[in-house]
């Protein structure tokens, strides 16, 4: 597994923790890599990046999520779909030089492993949807 997919991974589970726990993002930061020791420099930089992109720019990235999303709201979706969805946004919006289908296809890799089955076309339609207004 790449660096890169391991990173987008820890960054679900970092947001998973933030949004069901509701903690403080710099208590889950903590909390998380204090956990983690093994995880190399590299890795854990693109993690925390995107966790701070998500967490930082949270509401413009929930309501781009909420807009393209039709007839889902957020707090009904489920809590790892939410999150890998944010993941994905945040890429968008911090790496622009990264091809969206490449974000889109690692958050669908992401989805197979920790979500439900049903979930993969769900986040993909919503992510292609995001990338084509951001795109324009």
């Amino acid at each position: 597994m790449g660096t890169r997919r391991k990173a987008r991974e820890l960054c679900l589970q970092m947001l998973f923790q933030w949004d069901m726990g509701k903690q403080a993002p710099e208590h889950v930061r903590k909390t998380f890599w204090g956990e983690r020791p093994e995880v190399d420099g590299e890795t854990r930089d693109f993690a925390e990046d995107l966790f701070n992109v998500a967490v930082d720019a949270g509401q413009g990235v929930d309501d781009l999520i909420q807009k393209h999303a039709q007839h889902w709201k957020m707090e009904r979706m489920a809590a790892v779909d939410r999150n890998v969805l944010r993941t994905g946004v945040a890429e968008f919006l911090r790496y622009r030089d990264t091809p969206k289908p490449v974000v889109i296809n690692e958050a669908l890799e992401i989805a197979r492993k920790f979500s439900a089955p049903e979930s993969v076309h769900f986040i993909n339609g919503v992510l292609d949807s995001v990338g084509k207004q951001l795109t324009t």
